[in-house]
């Protein structure tokens, strides 16, 4: 397997005796480079010493010296820096593209055959994570740093999501804001369905009629697909409704999305009706604005822009006794956005967009609130977090918990484990060379 040299090269778990080329030369690896994830060369700026001379360059990998061939690299230029071939079968010599009468050096590292069976056992694992019986032992500062660059890199890659939309929404930084708020409010199930809402209707058209509760709320339903309902058994705030969305679909030309988007398997507080209730109630109150995300210094100042002030309902008086257009009464409720809500919109919305929008500003200061948003928010409780839990590491706020969904999804589950120090932890260990040395001690 290719990716096992590969591992072995980069984290030079070379024999113990001395490096030497295929034809007797003396090796030394002094860097083995950048590891490649593209096309080209698997490593980028290596240097090594054959012979005594430092050689700066590329390095290709291959099971086998032949297999430079069948990836046809003999008529490739962008090969022509390499300045070494390392494999596990030497089974050909290998010249240099630009020169044919040059043989490039080659190494023949094998793949340790404990490095092979730790990987097997990740590879074949049944556990969640592959390596939790090794997790307690995991030093405790190699955990520590992991889960602040996972941390990091989920951040980085929620914030390009960010960018993405932004790009799709003419560069418009308050839209961004609203249709990421948005997305979040589908809380996973409903997540996509909210975003094709959001970017069904411009803010800047809606804007000028954000003094008025009632035609927010026309808009929102009716660009939802709600509204469809030809007859008049919903009763008459519905009718209402619908009338002066026709009024303003004709003024705006809008157009909405399909109702079939929204599923309903979800519980009544999270029907899209009530979720849309709350996300108009905030538009109203203007809380779902930039200025007032930028002037949230802290997670209680943002907590108030989702919660109502005492005595103050989070959506008008029709849904404090409904939670779709075609039920009957229910028992009146505020359906205020809960707690816990707040923290995953904090989470999962508030913080990327900030990180994505204090890049584009430069702003270190916005950067470092998103994390320190992160640091203050009480730590996500869910399946992932409770086995991680079981193997022995334990979350003390939504940075931690957030870095093992993040290595959870895009390691565990992908068995990604070659990417993973964790993995690197299990899969260098050598049993049989610690058992030999415990026996000497003995």
């Amino acid at each position: 397997m290719e990716e096992l040299i590969h591992y072995v090269w980069k984290h030079k778990i070379y024999p113990l005796h001395e490096l030497r080329t295929t034809d007797g030369r003396p090796l030394e690896v002094v860097d083995p480079g950048l590891h490649n994830f593209g096309s080209g060369p698997d490593f980028f700026n290596a240097k090594v010493r054959i012979d005594g001379q430092l050689w700066v360059g590329n390095i290709e990998i291959h099971v086998r010296a032949s297999d430079w061939f069948r990836h046809h690299h003999d008529s490739d230029p962008a090969y022509d820096n390499v300045i070494l071939h390392v494999v596990e079968i030497a089974d050909a010599d290998i010249p240099y593209p630009s020169a044919p009468s040059k043989l490039i050096p080659q190494l023949l590292l094998p793949v340790p055959e404990w490095v092979r069976q730790n990987y097997d056992q990740l590879s074949r694992s049944d556990s969640f994570p592959p390596c939790s019986k090794e997790v307690p032992s995991f030093p405790r500062l190699m955990v520590h740093s992991w889960l602040s660059a996972l941390q990091v890199e989920r951040l980085e890659q929620r914030s390009e999501a960010v960018k993405e939309r932004w790009e799709q929404l003419s560069r418009d930084w308050e839209s961004t804001f609203f249709v990421t708020i948005a997305r979040n409010f589908g809380f996973g199930k409903n997540g996509d369905a909210f975003e094709r809402w959001a970017k069904s209707f411009p803010l800047i058209a809606l804007g000028k009629h954000r003094d008025s509760l009632f035609q927010i709320e026309a808009v929102f339903f009716g660009q939802a697909g709600l509204l469809n309902e030809p007859h008049d058994d919903y009763g008459d705030y519905y009718v209402r409704l619908r009338n002066e969305y026709a009024f303003m679909r004709h003024k705006f030309s809008f157009t909405p999305v399909d109702p079939s988007l929204w599923t309903r398997k979800v519980r009544p507080e999270s029907f899209p009706e009530v979720r849309i209730a709350q996300l108009a109630m905030l538009y109203y109150r203007g809380s779902l604005s930039l200025s007032k995300l930028l002037a949230a210094k802290d997670v209680e100042s943002l907590y108030g822009l989702f919660v109502s002030e005492k005595n103050i309902p989070s959506v008008s008086d029709y849904w404090l006794r409904h939670f779709s257009f075609k039920q009957n009464l229910s028992p009146e409720s505020d359906k205020r956005i809960s707690k816990s809500s707040i923290d995953l919109i904090v989470i999962n919305s508030v913080v990327p967009f900030l990180f994505a929008y204090g890049r584009y500003k430069a702003s270190d200061e916005l950067c470092d609130r998103a994390f320190d948003l992160m640091e203050n928010i009480k730590a996500e409780n869910n399946s992932y977090i409770s086995k991680w839990r079981q193997a022995g590491i334990t979350c003390q706020s939504a940075a931690d918990s957030q870095a093992l969904m993040q290595l959870s999804k895009n390691y565990c589950e992908k068995r990604n484990c070659l990417r993973c120090r964790f993995g690197y932890e299990y899969i260098k260990r050598n049993p049989d060379f610690l058992a030999e040395n415990q026996q000497e001690v003995d």
